[in-house]
């Protein structure tokens, strides 16, 4: 097999998406209900039975139907057989592909996850929409985890080490740069929004295997792991800085290859706008970056869209498979859409694009795929095959049957909480207030206490009163007239005692 093919068009000529060129990336754009998410699904499928492992990030949870077999039962039977004769796709027949569901919340798929240190500091900052100083101090946080041999895997070891880094400010200024309390407070701020939009459950082990997205089944069909992405699109943050972090994770551990004769996986990202909308520029460069150089190591990335200028020019110059269903015109910047989309493709001189774009009906598409010497052929309009899969979501009961036959059942399912950051800091504290709770003890020791005065009981008060008052008026009595001749007598009659 070398080629996947995508439908017929009007000249009858057979459209066909070449491995050896797929990994130069494609394009799926159209408006709503005009058919894009089949589309994904017959690429999918094609793929597949070529034995290319794919990557699927399902947004309305439409293609988890690819682990069922179409069926005589459907509603759409009949029209999907007309669609395969009518476009001459011969032995078409129902079938089901191997898939493994995947989902960040562990609801509707096994459960993906990764760590704080894997993410790293500036994929946490895009997540996070921190500023500038805020992200300063957020690699500070990494420089002394990894410095002190501190484990960063969930969210609550990094906010301990960010306690830790405020608490020792003053002293890690000095070798680390300046840090605030203020950049701290707001930066914990922005993890208790994420624990809040349930990003906790994405962080920590057991950590996505890369090699558990790269497998085939025992036939050699690759196999399709569906991302269940209906909640987390609802998190859109979220939602892309784990599809880049996807990306560049791969484009970290897979070795230069070139052009293969066809892709080691395949990527289909749906709603990809969300991984460019309100981006900062140095991440839209990332991920030029990575597109532009992710080829050479085999992976070919798909972006499914409504409209062509969702994707940025930038990243629009690295596709070279287009496929274009219709696009509606009603304003004067939707009508500037499909004029800059019809010249994107090389002409047919059988018909104008920018006239076609807008007429086509559900499940036709303009298309312009490579040919062998890397040259996009000119465009036609054309009939896109019919699924093999089921048209429609699978059930949720069907999808727990897959989930329980899946190659990684068991290897995700449960959380794993070893010892990291925020053990070994809650004990550095509990060891700190031990010491300074037993040195406050010992200086108690050491300072002397007060002389405590005895009491004197009520007889005893009374006594030394009465004496006093005694002493006073004999004091009195001595200073006056007769003061002398009184001393006399009192001394006399002492004497003659």
């Amino acid at each position: 097999m070398t080629s996947i093919f995508i439908g017929k068009d009007t000249d009858g000529k057979r459209q066909e998406l070449l491995l050896k060129r797929a990994n130069r990336h494609g394009l799926v754009a159209g408006a709503t209900g005009t058919g894009k998410t089949v589309t994904m699904q017959i690429l999918a499928e094609g793929f597949s039975n070529a034995g290319v492992p794919v990557f699927v990030a399902d947004v309305k949870g439409d293609v988890s139907g690819v682990c069922v077999a179409g069926s005589k039962t459907h509603k759409l039977h009949d029209k999907l057989i007309s669609r395969a004769e009518k476009i001459g796709l011969e032995e078409y027949t129902y079938t089901a592909f191997p898939t493994i569901f995947w989902d960040l919340y562990g609801e509707a798929g096994h459960p993906v996850r990764t760590t704080i240190s894997e993410m790293g500091p500036t994929m946490l900052t895009r997540l996070m929409d921190l500023t500038s100083a805020q992200e300063g101090v957020m690699h500070i946080a990494f420089d002394v985890a990894e410095d002190n041999d501190w484990p960063l895997l969930d969210l609550k070891d990094l906010k301990s080490t960010l306690n830790y880094v405020a608490e020792a400010r003053k002293e890690l200024s000095q070798d680390y740069g300046n840090i605030t309390s203020q950049s701290v407070g707001a930066i914990v701020r922005s993890l208790l929004v994420l624990e809040r939009d349930g990003a906790d459950m994405f962080f920590g082990e057991p950590a996505l295997k890369l090699s558990d997205l790269m497998r085939t089944d025992m036939s050699g069909k690759g196999i399709i792991s569906v991302l269940a992405a209906s909640e987390l699109i609802n998190h859109p943050r979220l939602y892309s800085t784990f599809l880049l972090w996807l990306l560049s994770e791969l484009f970290e551990e897979l070795p230069e290859i070139g052009d293969p004769d066809k892709p080691v996986i395949v990527f289909f990202f749906d709603e990809a706008h969300l991984l460019f909308e309100d981006a900062p520029k140095a991440l839209v460069k990332k991920i030029e970056q990575v597109a532009r150089l992710i080829r050479s190591k085999g992976v070919g990335l798909y972006f499914v869209t409504q409209n062509p200028s969702d994707i940025p020019d930038s990243v629009l110059s690295q596709i070279g498979n287009r496929i274009q269903h219709a696009l509606r015109a009603y304003t004067p910047k939707e009508i500037k859409a499909v004029k800059s989309s019809a010249s994107a493709f090389r002409p047919n001189p059988n018909f104008k694009t920018e006239d076609v774009i807008s007429n086509l009906g559900v499940g036709e598409a303009l298309v312009s795929v490579m040919d062998a010497k890397g040259r996009p052929q000119i465009v036609g309009q054309t009939l896109i095959r019919p699924p093999s899969s089921r048209l429609g979501p699978a059930t949720s009961a069907e999808q727990k049957t897959v989930m329980k036959r899946s190659p990684v059942a068991g290897d995700y399912d449960e959380a794993i909480d070893r010892k990291s950051a925020y053990e070994v800091l809650t004990a550095k504290r509990k060891k700190m207030a031990a010491e300074k709770e037993k040195a406050e003890k010992q200086a108690a020791k050491k300072k002397p206490g007060r002389r405590r005065r005895k009491r004197q009981s009520a007889l005893e008060a009374g006594t030394k009163a009465a004496v006093r008052s005694l002493g006073a008026q004999l004091g009195r009595k001595i200073a006056g007239k007769h003061g002398a001749a009184i001393m006399r007598g009192i001394l006399g009659s002492m004497m003659r005692r």
